[in-house]
């Protein structure tokens, strides 16, 4: 397996001022490495896209950034790369921490069993808030989305 990009030309899926290099420079800052979008080449020739993965492959990021009213296709997003998060931590790139980053809009994805298989999968759920923050989605009491900032 090879990574391929380096350097400036990785940002090309996001522009400077999009919401997902936002999230990518916040959890870099988190995790104190450099989380860049890379492109994974397996053997038998499959392109992987990953959004955010560190030069040492041990943080391997995902980010659903999605605003407006919240859908269903969000949640089967969400399904979606907490499967490939575990398929790469496990099978590609075993022993990397995977990390699903969501915006505020698609944190509501996280109800129900999905924030349970999260958990006990071991995808770090982490919420990009409006301001900026990024704060942990996924309280331990197994209660849902903590996050969020509560709306009166």
């Amino acid at each position: 397996m090879r990574l391929t990009g380096d350097d400036d030309p990785v940002w090309h899926r996001f522009g400077p001022d999009s919401t997902e290099r936002r999230m990518l420079e916040r959890l870099s800052e988190r995790f104190a490495v450099r989380l860049r979008p890379r492109t994974l080449l397996l053997p038998d020739g499959t392109r992987v896209e990953v959004e955010g993965v560190d030069e040492d492959n041990r943080f391997l990021a995902q980010l659903v950034a999605n605003q407006g009213a919240y859908k269903s296709h969000h949640r089967n997003k969400v399904m979606a790369d907490m499967f490939k998060l575990v398929w790469l931590s496990r099978s590609i790139l075993p022993g990397g921490q995977a990390i699903l980053c969501v915006s505020e809009t698609v944190a509501q994805a996280f109800s129900g069993w999905v924030a349970t298989a999260a958990r006990d999968l071991g995808v770090e759920a982490l919420l990009f808030r409006g301001d900026g923050e990024i704060v942990p989605l996924l309280g331990h009491d197994r209660g849902g989305v903590t996050g969020l900032k509560q709306k009166r």
